[in-house]
């Protein structure tokens, strides 16, 4: 039985919104009080009839632009609109929907939660064997919303996915001193969790999976209004290095970040260079993929 049943309206699946409100209600001392900042794990969060025909719809990543980068390799995107199965489509839409703020509301504590319609950074996630994602904490600000953001959902796609494989979330301790906890992203798995400056995670090890398997999943953000943002520069997503590996820094956007927390907002305004405008999808440079081929990032 799924976490969180959805009702079948003839060929439509929603959400029942006083079911979401007494499931986000149940969850909500776990969620605040886990270590080493909120978030919750939830197995079987949804339907896995319904997951499964969303992994049929997976989008062919074949040709596509990819993040290939030191901070992050082999990882594709597809937003819904990307997706031509309606499976998918109705899941997005109803993880937009206000019965699913309302659990993710009763959960949290957050009030006022947006979705992001334009589905920045998120949609359908796949990163093929080799591949990895550096421990960072997300981009703060939706650029084109002018809101803030505040939380992450991941619910994984990946059957009978061994723990060999890798491929583990990592939620590390916000001193980035070690990881806390180490979530295998297995078919079903969701995985909510608060997002700050300090939120640090990632999965960076290379993926060992056989060939011809990848790890996927359904990523979606959600934000507080907050208007203009004051200081100026916008802050990008900021990696970070583990102790005693070599992970490489990524100086270009940890001065970008550093103008942004300490510049005087009058300075910023005189002296910044703009960042080259991007598709509104993206919020900014350091999260547009790579093509195979491309030497630059692609827009």
């Amino acid at each position: 039985m799924a976490y969180l049943e959805m009702t079948d309206l003839g060929g439509y699946q929603c959400f029942d919104h006083e079911a979401c409100k007494a499931a986000g209600a149940d969850k909500a001392a776990e969620y605040r009080f886990n270590d080493p900042f909120p978030h919750v794990v939830v197995d079987d969060f949804l339907d896995p009839d319904l997951l499964r025909r969303v992994a049929a719809e997976f989008p062919d990543s074949t040709g596509h632009d990819y993040f290939d980068r030191s901070q992050e390799r082999l990882k594709f995107q597809f937003r819904p609109d990307q997706c031509e199965g309606p499976a998918s489509r109705i899941l997005f839409a109803e993880l937009n929907s206000r019965a699913f703020l309302t659990f993710l509301t009763q959960m949290t504590g957050i009030r006022g939660l947006i979705p992001d319609p334009y589905h920045a950074g998120a949609g359908l996630h796949e990163t093929r064997r080799g591949g990895h994602l550096g421990v960072h904490a997300d981009f703060p600000f939706h650029a084109g919303m002018k809101v803030e953001r505040r939380l992450n959902l991941l619910i994984y796609l990946n059957e009978d996915w061994a723990p060999e494989y890798g491929g583990a979330l990592e939620l590390w301790d916000r001193g980035m001193q070690q990881a806390r906890h180490s979530v295998l992203p297995e078919f079903g798995r969701a995985v909510i969790f608060s997002t700050d400056r300090d939120t640090f995670h990632g999965h960076p090890e290379p993926l060992t999976c056989p060939e011809g398997r990848s790890r996927r999943s359904i990523a979606t953000y959600y934000y507080t209004a907050m208007g203009e943002d004051p200081r100026g520069i916008e802050r990008s997503t900021d990696f970070r290095v583990r102790p005693g590996t070599g992970d490489k820094t990524d100086w270009r956007m940890r001065l970008q970040n550093l103008k942004s927390d300490w510049m005087p907002p009058i300075l910023q305004r005189r002296h910044r260079q703009p960042l080259e405008p991007v598709p509104m999808p993206v919020p900014n440079e350091a999260e547009a993929p790579v093509g195979p081929a491309a030497a630059s990032p692609a827009r």
